[in-house]
């Protein structure tokens, strides 16, 4: 299969060609710009609504535990939908799915403003399922980069991640302390509805060109096997098993970062928002000007080695941080590897399947984040009353040298295509 491979790389690198005749240079350009728009858009409304559900569940009266439920409940949902989502893109083009996303987040946000006790607060996560933004815009990238160009389209998602965390909290705070809890999901209600139309008016129908569209379109949406066989395409397996560990440790200090910021750094609730957007800046700066510049000079395997080898060295600082100012220091590093890490995996995994299968493959990539969410409150809680903050330091240090070294030895049989 690696010559299947081969020459399915050429052939992509060929129908890219043809794609953008497909659609035009300028055309291509704009479907890319909107798909941004609806991202940074999707990303604030979701931000907002993160920052007001402990108010909002607290006035309900439900307790840290049952918080801690919901926050489960909807990490599953969303890792479950993850995959499904894709595969229903791959099936019926990425303007459907983008459809399907914006669409799930209005009726999230309408069972929110009704959310008058703690049923049908638990109730309005179910459209979770099918809210995915970002693989959404990902899949229309995707679709219409060449895969040389994607890396660096792929990693400028990462700009409206920082400024849906800044926008997202900022307005959410705003609104919630002048005008009352409900009051972002009304905002969040009609933005995603704006949302909907955006995706339904400006995304063209046909993202791919014809000749990527397999015979074999229908089958079911979720299985197993079809997740097995991705797993089988030369690369994939190492590259996905390096994305889940390196991020792993960091990921567990993030799910307990707001107890970590009141308990170990002592931080207010104002506080640790002005904490959130500073990390916020430093993603859209490390994402807009760092990873799409180092992605057109190296070859992304030694991006790939260099995001884990800093991730070794951020775990070693993150043993050893005493106050919120080392954690400053501490998180431009931080950043820096992990847009790394996600931008370069996301496009060595979808360059490395055949284009028909580029959504299911983002899909398994998107469910990444909600693993941890869900395994990541038991795992962290743990860590964080057994060994305290350090111990995910250390857990972060020796993980990430175990991969380096992984990375060093092994030849992992990838299509190595340097970027233009």
């Amino acid at each position: 299969s690696t010559m299947n491979a081969k020459t399915s790389s050429a052939g992509e690198e060929e129908a890219s060609g043809m794609r953008n005749e497909t659609l035009g240079e300028a055309k291509r350009r704009q479907v890319i710009r909107v798909a941004y728009v609806i991202a940074a858009l999707d990303l604030t409304f979701l931000f907002m609504q993160m920052g007001l559900m402990p108010y909002l569940a607290k006035s309900l009266g439900l307790d840290s535990v049952g918080f801690g439920y919901l926050q489960t409940i909807f990490g599953v949902l969303q890792l479950v939908g993850g995959y499904i989502f894709g595969r229903f893109a791959d099936q019926f083009g990425a303007r459907a799915a983008l459809i399907l996303s914006c669409a799930s987040g209005s009726i999230f946000f309408l069972l929110m403003t009704l959310s008058t006790n703690i049923p049908l607060l638990f109730l309005s996560r179910l459209p979770g399922v099918f809210m995915h933004g970002i693989p959404g815009a990902q899949k229309v990238i995707t679709d219409v980069t060449t895969p040389s160009q994607r890396a660096g389209a792929l990693g400028k998602l990462g700009f409206c991640f920082g400024v849906g965390i800044i926008a997202g909290s900022a307005v959410g705070g705003v609104l919630s302390t002048k005008f009352g809890v409900y009051v972002p999901t009304y905002v969040g209600l009609v933005g995603s509805l704006i949302n909907t139309l955006i995706a339904v008016i400006w995304i063209p129908s046909q993202t791919k060109p014809k000749s990527d569209h397999p015979l074999t379109e229908h089958s079911d949406l979720f299985s197993i096997r079809e997740i097995l066989h991705l797993m089988k395409f030369p690369g994939v397996t190492e590259v996905f098993t390096v994305k889940v560990l390196a991020g792993f440790p960091i990921g567990l200090f993030m799910i307990m970062f707001s107890i970590i910021s009141m308990d170990f750094f002592g931080l207010e609730a104002v506080e640790s928002g002005y904490l959130m957007s500073y990390f916020g800046v430093l993603q859209m700066v490390v994402q807009g000007l760092v990873v799409g510049k180092l992605a057109g000079r190296c070859s992304e395997m030694t991006l790939l080695r260099l995001s884990v080898f800093v991730f070794a060295g951020v775990g070693l600082g993150m043993a050893l941080m005493r106050t919120v100012w080392h954690y400053c220091i501490i998180a431009v590093p931080l950043v820096f590897a992990f847009s790394m890490l996600a931008t370069i995996t996301d496009s060595l995994l979808t360059k490395a399947v055949p284009s028909s299968d580029t959504g299911a493959m983002l899909g398994i990539c998107a469910s990444v984040q909600p693993l941890t969410r869900t395994v990541g409150p038991t795992i962290g809680g743990l860590l964080y009353k057994q060994f305290g903050v350090s111990s995910f330091g250390y857990l972060q240090l020796m993980v990430n040298l175990g991969l380096f070294v992984y990375l060093l030895k092994s030849k992992i049989p990838l299509e190595e295509m340097k970027s233009q």
